[in-house]
């Protein structure tokens, strides 16, 4: 399955590791931490403030969406695995 995570950017949901939501991301100094050590990894898809953070296999991505929305789209029967 395929999941839209804003800017017309879809991912697929296997290789999502984590959906994080703006205030769990920044409260964390292990998350700070990490995102440090992968910064060159960091896609910032929104325009404005992002919502959400997800974590993949080879990217972060900075996404306008919130983490509620993201979670009720990905349990959506209509996704098709491509």
């Amino acid at each position: 399955m395929y999941l839209h995570i804003g800017d017309d950017t879809l991912v697929r949901t296997k290789d999502i590791i984590a959906i994080l939501d703006k205030e769990s991301a920044s409260s964390s100094p292990v998350f700070a931490e990490f995102l440090d050590r992968r910064e060159t990894e960091v896609v910032n898809l929104s325009k404005n403030q992002y919502k959400s953070v997800v974590v993949t296999r080879d990217q972060i991505y900075y996404s306008p969406l919130a983490a509620g929305t993201l979670k009720k789209r990905s349990q959506r029967p209509s996704v098709q695995e491509f």
